[in-house]
């Protein structure tokens, strides 16, 4: 099965194969896929949530901008030519001069503001095929307010729940840490993993470099090395993996709920601002 497996990269990766491929070793295949498919419905489902709970500002700031664009080029405009009937050449409040200012930049310049968010946007996407780029994109990524955290609990997750179910299929430590290291999703801790891996293959304990890791916390690190001393290293991983998800739950429910409220005060602020100053 294994082998068969091998031959659709694209389809089953290094984890799949390699928990399979421990499982037709040590006779227990029907455990490891049983337990490969809890694995990745827990992923998926800690995935899945992290990106709802980021995707939702962005949308509503993409819906900001486009409202905001949309008044200041087709809304604004109209208003101008009123008060120009109105007023007949006097001047305009200061607030209300503000944003017909803005309104005659934008419309001067909406190609060129176009161009530019294209530029930035391609820009930074070439920027991430840089391999020193993408380390620094994520080592960005962990120090954002908030959302940093929720990218670091979900390394741990991954880290702890990809190592442990990989012990737990019998798959060797360095194959393990291998494997783990490459499905991480942060080069960050891809980079520290680098040193663990060279330490055990040197013959420390896994725990033991852990704990000389800046992102992996006291109380990971001091599981696993209750889990070295018992023989329960995979139990004790699946358990901080356990642990991590229900808090990331538990702070993307906080989040979301925070943030609704926060996104929409945020429109009816820039709307409002506008209204107030035409009106």
């Amino acid at each position: 099965l294994s082998q068969g497996l091998a031959a659709h990269p694209k389809v089953f990766n290094e984890l799949y194969l390699n928990m399979v491929r421990a499982g037709e070793v040590s006779g227990q295949l029907d455990t490891v896929l049983d337990r490969l498919a809890r694995f990745m419905e827990k992923s998926q489902k800690v995935q899945s949530k992290i990106v709802a709970a980021m995707l939702y500002p962005i949308v509503v700031l993409v819906l900001a901008a486009t409202i905001l664009g949309f008044l200041m080029v087709f809304v604004v405009p109209k208003f101008q030519i009123i008060y120009e009937d109105f007023l007949g050449g006097a001047s305009l409040p200061t607030l209300t001069q503000i944003v017909m200012n803005i309104s005659l930049w934008v419309q001067g310049n909406i190609l060129t503001v176009l161009m530019l968010i294209l530029l930035a946007f391609l820009g930074l996407k070439s920027l991430g095929k840089v391999e020193r780029m993408q380390y620094v994109f994520d080592a960005f990524k962990l120090q954002v307010p908030i959302f940093g955290e929720l990218i670091r609990k979900n390394c741990l997750s991954r880290f702890s729940r990809t190592l442990g179910t990989l012990l737990g299929s019998a798959v060797p430590l360095l194959e393990a840490l291998e494997i783990t290291k490459a499905v991480v999703g942060n080069r960050v801790f891809q980079k520290e993993l680098n040193a663990v891996y060279t330490r055990v293959m040197d013959g420390d304990p896994i725990s033991r470099p852990l704990m000389q890791a800046k992102q992996f916390p006291d109380i990971l690190c001091s599981l696993v090395e209750v889990g070295e001393e018992t023989g329960t290293v995979p139990e004790m991983l699946n358990q901080v993996a356990d642990d991590y998800e229900d808090e990331l739950d538990t702070t993307i429910s906080g989040l979301t709920s925070i943030l609704e409220p926060f996104m929409i005060v945020f429109l009816a602020v820039i709307v409002g601002f506008i209204v107030i100053a035409l009106f």
